[in-house]
């Protein structure tokens, strides 16, 4: 019995051959993206030691790696050497490029600073007295108003030698998150952050620096002259006279229980928000922990710690060698005579301590919810 022949396979269908290169097309574009990603990835790293891994594979990966590290800064348009990723505060003349001559240095030549202040023109005899501490040892000083008023500063010598910025009813924490960003500050070693109402007659700030360097501390505050000041709220503030600095407080009340077993706020680890000062690595994490809408700050002092660089008990202190008084004169929002104020002024008083109390729940609420939801958090300091 003979049977047909077998008919010749035929070639695959053309289909089959769209099918392989969309395959090809798929498996391209993923190549793509992962090479994508591990360019970001080196980004994010040091621009030396990419420089230095691409160059052992040619020219090609030098100039790469520069992409990356311009990608980094938003400049990948410009050749390096144009690029400037700080900012300062030197006022620049319209004219007369010698009296542009070099941007000014302190007297020790070793620390840059930056004192600002919110402050109303009712304080100025008294900010008089701040600033010309810093000017004298060549730091900036910026004032932010709160009352509009800054030609009643003009009659000060050292006027315009200050940055002054306007911005009506608002608190130095409004201030500092819109105008202090780490970026535009980030040539300053120290950032005064301080209210106007400070006295500093037994007040050095070059010897303050030195101290915080020399005692390894990220965040401080000068001690508080018990004797002078009006309006002291927490022990730890207060000027230890046999000491230089000191981190914590020791108090065996019920509601307090400080002592050295304590690992935290407010027996040690702990500063007010009245005159803090911040090193440059501690300023670029606390900029990030003030909130837009809460610019009373309340609530900042207690998480502070989680911003000095290390164990918050040996990195955040208050300075007792440098001291101040603080005044306790409430300017913001009304007259600083207490004896004459009007209603309208206690009744703006009464106001504004409701929304700062009203802000310190909603600032705990929101740092709860941030700890909840963010899994890969991890509490430093939870024991």
């Amino acid at each position: 019995m003979k049977y047909p022949p077998i008919p010749p396979r035929r070639a695959a269908s053309c289909g089959c051959g769209y099918l392989a290169a969309f395959v090809a097309l798929i498996v391209i574009t993923s190549l793509q993206i992962q090479h994508h990603h591990l360019k970001v990835d080196l980004g994010r790293s040091d621009y030396a030691a990419a420089t230095a891994t691409q160059q052992r594979s040619g020219g090609k990966g030098a100039a790469a790696a520069r992409w990356n590290w311009n990608r980094r800064t938003g400049a990948e348009g410009l050749p390096r050497g144009i690029v400037q990723t700080s900012s300062d505060m030197f006022l620049r003349p319209l004219w007369d490029p010698a009296a542009n001559r070099a941007i000014p240095k302190n007297k020790n030549d070793r620390h840059k600073a930056l004192l600002a202040m919110a402050v109303g023109i009712s304080q100025m005899q008294n900010v008089d007295v701040m600033a010309r501490k810093f000017l004298n040892e060549s730091y900036t000083v910026m004032l932010f108003h709160y009352d509009g008023n800054v030609d009643g500063w003009r009659s000060l010598e050292w006027s315009d030698k200050a940055i002054h910025i306007v911005a009506p009813n608002q608190t130095k924490w409004w201030f500092a998150k819109r105008f202090l960003h780490p970026s535009v500050v980030a040539i300053y070693d120290f950032i005064f952050l301080w209210d106007e109402d400070l006295g500093v007659e037994n007040f050095d700030p070059r010897r303050y620096i030195d101290i915080m360097v020399s005692e390894g501390l990220e965040i401080t505050q000068p001690a508080l002259d018990p004797d002078l000041s009006t309006d002291i709220h927490h022990r730890i503030t207060i000027r230890n006279k046999m000491t230089k600095v000191h981190r914590r407080v020791y108090d065996n009340r019920s509601s307090m229980n400080c002592s050295d077993d304590s690992k935290g706020p407010p027996c040690t680890g702990w500063v007010e928000g009245m005159a803090p000062v911040f090193s440059r690595a501690a300023w670029k994490c606390v900029w990030h922990l003030i909130q837009n809408d809460l610019i009373h700050g309340w609530g900042l002092d207690m998480k502070l710690g989680y911003c000095a660089q290390g164990d918050r008990a040996e990195k955040v202190g208050v300075i007792d060698s440098e001291y101040v008084v603080h005044q306790g004169i409430p300017s913001l929002g009304g007259p600083s005579d207490t004896s004459k104020l009007p209603r309208r002024s206690l009744d703006l008083r009464t106001h504004i301590r409701r929304q700062s109390s009203a802000e310190l729940e909603k600032f705990k609420e929101r740092w709860e919810k941030a700890v909840r939801e963010d899994d890969e958090w991890m509490d430093p300091f939870d024991a």
